[in-house]
């Protein structure tokens, strides 16, 4: 087989993920009935290791460096923890770390802190430039109002993966083009952009396959399309049926075309005041101007495209296939802090000075998380949490910690 060349409006369509389809989680192993005595920190620090030109980003620094590490109640983040090793212990760099943390009771605040001090190396995240804040945002669970089949209130709907988009892996045809993918449709013999947002809505709304050829299936409907516009954007919810019952859904797959921010385009509008360009001020500025609705949804030409998630998880999944966990899960950007890392965040409360410093762990990733310095705070389920999650747009600090002996000259940015 002949090589891919990627032509110049293909190269144009490069987006990165917002998580590739996570496979089904590994439920994390029972604690060991025997209990495991309380680790103490190690005598003096070894030298702090050479950061390798490969991650550049990352800076290792000293314990003490960590703005009130001491202050959280680290044995809450433990549950979280377990979660990201049910997948990590799979992988060399984490495979006696995780085992030992998978087979120990669960710590109080004070072991679970001595824990990561005497195992985990921690690394200051920086920018590209160098700089060491960045933007912290808020996401969350919708719930949404909506059915399994089509109705006079449910009108709007959950596509599943269409069976004509195609997605190619960058990285495995251009090495440097790592965490990015490509997504189309064939056209003949060539790979052409697929459908934008507005072109799939109109394909719905004139029945199936017109006019644009797109054939969707639907999974469920929504009553709402704000509602569902951001429950695309948070890539996560639950679906309250007719008779009381939830239907859980999940991000699926992108239809390749980058993210437009509508609140963004309502404050160069004169629409919006920057400050009212929250969640909450753009779902009022759409029950205002129901006839401006449809074209401000369609400025935004990423869609998003979901899978229905088994019953009796503890939270959404995210990229790293596990379930998320309310206030100690984040999105990171993949090319700069791996997957599954426990992370010291310090940053502030929404719309609030108040400290928020807490570890968490990386176990998402998102469109518009792009960064070295950049997170997506994960609030939970329900309207409370999308409140705090709507107005969470804050300034902060990260710092990643990974196993002493991680190799970092292999990590795949």
């Amino acid at each position: 087989m002949k090589p891919f060349r990627a032509s110049p409006w293909l190269i144009a369509l490069l987006f990165p993920a917002c998580g590739v389809l996570p496979p089904a989680p590994t439920p994390a192993p029972k604690p060991a009935p025997e209990p495991v005595p309380p680790v103490v920190p190690s005598v003096p620090p070894a030298p702090l290791p050479t950061p390798a030109a490969a991650f550049p980003t990352l800076k290792p620094v000293a314990w003490a460096a960590l703005a009130s590490w001491q202050d959280d109640a680290a044995g809450e983040a433990w549950p979280a923890f377990l979660q990201s090793c049910s997948t990590l212990v799979k992988r060399s760099a984490w495979q006696a770390i995780c085992a030992e943390a998978m087979a120990m009771p669960a710590p109080d605040d004070a072991t679970a802190r001595a824990f990561f001090e005497q195992r985990f190396q921690p690394y200051l995240a920086t920018q590209e430039d160098g700089s060491e804040e960045g933007l912290i945002t808020g996401y969350y669970e919708p719930l949404l109002k909506g059915d399994r089949v089509r109705t006079e209130r449910a009108r709007y709907p959950l596509y599943a993966v269409p069976d004509d988009l195609v997605t190619v892996d960058l990285a495995s045809v251009y090495p440097e083009l790592k965490n990015l993918r490509l997504r189309g449709r064939l056209a003949g013999n060539r790979l052409v952009p697929y459908a934008t947002r507005k072109e799939i809505e109109a394909a719905d709304d004139n029945g199936p396959g017109k006019p644009n050829g797109f054939k969707g299936r639907a999974i469920a409907w929504a009553e709402d399309p704000v509602d569902l516009f951001f429950l695309q954007i948070q890539g996560s919810g639950r679906i309250e049926l007719p008779d009381g019952t939830h239907l859980r859904v999940g991000y699926a797959d992108q239809n390749g075309h980058p993210y437009v921010s509508i609140g963004k385009l309502l404050v160069e509008r004169g629409e919006l005041k920057l400050e009212e360009a929250s969640m909450q001020g753009i779902k009022d500025w759409g029950a205002r101007n129901p006839d401006k609705l449809p074209e401000l949804l369609a400025a935004n030409p990423s869609y998003v495209f979901f899978r229905e998630l088994p019953d009796g998880l503890p939270g959404p999944l995210g990229a790293l296939g596990v379930p998320l966990t309310a206030g100690r899960s984040i999105a990171v950007d993949p090319r700069f802090i791996p997957l599954g890392a426990p992370v010291f965040l310090a940053t502030t409360q929404p719309n609030s000075p108040e400290p928020l410093n807490r570890l968490v762990m990386a176990q998402d990733t998102g469109g518009a998380i792009r960064g070295g310095v950049r997170a997506d705070f994960f609030w939970g389920f329900g309207n409370a949490a999308g409140e705090r999650a709507g107005r969470m747009k804050q300034r902060g600090r990260m710092w990643v910690l990974l196993p002493k002996d991680y190799p970092l000259a292999t990590v795949r940015r």
